[in-house]
């Protein structure tokens, strides 16, 4: 990210932004209320956009003054630095909430947009009698953000249905993806660097209402035996390996309800931290450095997070955690 410029130059880029018609600016707004982990510092800039034609010409803006941004969808899979995020943090609002569902023949197109919760669109493919989104039930944030990770669960990943992608660069440039020219990999969909995903394309197909919805309610009992509820969390923190399990290989290594401050490794599944209530960033960090040091001692596997780290984070350079995404 690139650092401030003077107090003044700040001002003036502020007030050039609350001039743009459909963007929401705060200044200093703590960013943990917008994460499922319940943590997070400030943001230099909290952006709420609200259609293509404001996202266009803030990220024109937010180029011409150097300042450099990153995307917050729903909040999961992310763990943002108590220290907050230099910059511009960015999030979607009401235009890129929206869905389109076209049938044609056995087919189903479903053209929709970033901001979208991938839960309700599950729910509503499934009372449509669609198929093929039952795997993504229970998987948190938003469809721009399970289309970036290549989200997935239970054999099945997002990039099995997707069709077409649509986004801006960070220059505010349309592009326009199909599926032929995308190269997904496991828990990646591999865009170009500063991609911002405004609207998916999805390609299911055409079943039985009652059946859709039995499997998705199956799936549902599977999640809720298996992952923790009650705390917030940020979902899976690392990566399975080839042919293991990361919850398995840390409650191997015996750290299931290890805690440090108000930060606990789940005791249901240990690939899942908790704020038991006040937890801060560098605490949950810690907890994972520990899950890592311990994998990689006792079973030679090094475990690779899942989430993303956003912001400034002390002496990232020694512990490999990156500084902003």
């Amino acid at each position: 990210m690139v650092p401030m410029k003077k107090e003044t130059a700040q001002t003036s880029l502020t007030e050039e932004m609350c001039l743009i018609p459909g963007l929401k600016v705060r200044t200093g707004e703590p960013l943990a209320p917008y994460t499922s982990i319940k943590i997070g510092g400030p943001a230099d800039y909290f952006l709420e956009v609200e259609d293509r034609a404001a996202l266009t010409r803030t990220l024109e803006l937010l180029h011409s003054h150097g300042i450099g941004i990153c995307l917050l969808g729903k909040g999961s899979n992310v763990l943002v630095s108590d220290l907050g995020v230099r910059g511009a943090v960015l999030r979607l609002g009401r235009e890129f909430q929206q869905v389109l569902w076209t049938e044609k023949g056995g087919e189903v197109l479903v053209l929709v947009g970033a901001a979208y919760p991938v839960s309700r669109l599950v729910r509503e493919a499934a009372r449509r009698g669609h198929s093929g989104l039952e795997f993504a039930e229970g998987i948190p944030g938003s469809v721009g953000g399970a289309l970036v990770m290549n989200a997935g669960a239970y054999g099945t990943e997002i990039e099995k249905i997707v069709d077409r992608v649509e986004g801006m660069t960070s220059r505010g440039q349309v592009i326009e993806l199909q599926r032929g020219e995308m190269v997904f990999s496991y828990r990646s969909s591999n865009l170009p660097p500063g991609t911002i995903v405004t609207r998916v394309q999805l390609r299911l197909v055409k079943d039985k209402a009652e059946e859709v919805a039995l499997r998705v309610r199956e799936l549902v009992a599977k999640r809720k035996r298996s992952q923790p509820s009650g705390y917030p969390n940020s979902g899976s923190m690392f990566r399975n390996p080839p042919g293991d399990y990361a919850g398995r290989l840390i409650e191997a290594a015996g750290l299931k309800g290890s805690r440090i401050g108000r930060a606990e490794i789940s005791q249901r599944h240990a690939n899942f931290i908790l704020n038991l209530g006040g937890a801060k960033a560098g605490e949950v960090r810690r907890l994972m450095e520990m899950a890592r040091t311990e994998v990689r001692k006792r079973f030679g596997i090094e475990l690779e997070p899942e989430i993303r780290f956003l912001g400034e984070w002390p002496e990232s350079k020694q512990s490999g955690v990156p500084r902003n995404e």
